[in-house]
């Protein structure tokens, strides 16, 4: 069977949303357009991002929101809506089962995102205090990558663990249709031609405490690092990849050595 990309994914803000898009066109070295664009600091945050409205270097996940912290953020859905590349003041919707949809221009008023959050936020937790944008987006690594999941592996491996577990919790990129379960662990170091793109695959995702919680409820439903840890012998699931020649890739492209 030809893999393909069955979806497209990308978050505007880091662990507060999600929405899938069609097409998008990849840059060399740089991640999904409009994915982790935003993040949400927090005060002990504040103190390694400094006054300037937009931090001028990558700054680690301890700085923002985010689901590892409090389950609740992780049944947070949303953003821009199909549109591959939206303009500046477009908005941003978001919606969580446990507050009211909000619709606002992250650029001039995170104030509101920070006020609509705070209801899910520990209140003994350092608070969220504003929306910036940075240099590269806010992924987790220090890298430009894009990450890439299986369907076939999700689905062994929600065979395994005797439930469903959906893809909203992985916070993945491109989901991929064809391959044979985990056979994406030995893409390690091949490079996959996507459209017109082509992707270098760097290592495999170590997965945290954020995917131990079901994205419809916000609630923890299993301990998923130590999950996938007793089956396979370590938290990896999926595999990260570095975009080296920049392209346009849709939905139902192939995607392959």
């Amino acid at each position: 069977m030809t893999a393909r990309i069955a979806r497209i994914r990308r978050h505007p803000i880091k662990s507060l949303s999600g929405e899938d898009v069609g097409r998008t066109t990849l840059s060399a070295a740089r991640p999904l357009p409009g994915d982790r664009h935003w993040a949400l600091l927090t005060e002990a945050g504040e103190a390694h991002a400094g006054p300037d409205p937009r931090p001028g270097r990558w700054l680690p996940k301890s700085c923002f929101l985010r689901g590892a912290a409090e389950a609740a953020l992780q049944a947070i859905e949303g953003g821009w809506g199909d549109d591959p590349d939206p303009a500046p003041g477009v908005p941003v919707t978001l919606r969580h089962p446990d507050q009211p949809p909000l619709c606002f221009d992250p650029a001039t008023e995170g104030g509101r995102l920070v006020e609509w959050v705070s209801p899910l936020w520990p209140a003994e937790r350092p608070r969220p205090t504003r929306l910036v944008a940075g240099p590269t987006a806010w992924t987790d690594v220090n890298r430009p990558w894009i990450s890439i999941l299986s369907q076939a592996s999700l689905a062994d491996l929600e065979t395994r663990l005797g439930r469903p577990l959906g893809i909203a919790r992985w916070r993945a990129n491109l989901w991929v249709e064809g391959w044979p379960a985990w056979a994406e662990r030995d893409l390690v170091g091949q490079v996959l031609t996507v459209g017109t793109a082509e992707l270098r695959v760097t290592e495999p995702i170590g997965r945290c405490p954020a995917t131990s919680a079901d994205s419809r409820t916000g609630r923890i439903d299993i301990d998923m690092p130590e999950a996938l840890k007793a089956l396979f012998g370590n938290s990896d699931f999926g595999i990260y990849a570095e975009v080296v020649t920049g392209g346009t890739i849709a939905v139902g492209d192939r995607i392959g050595p």
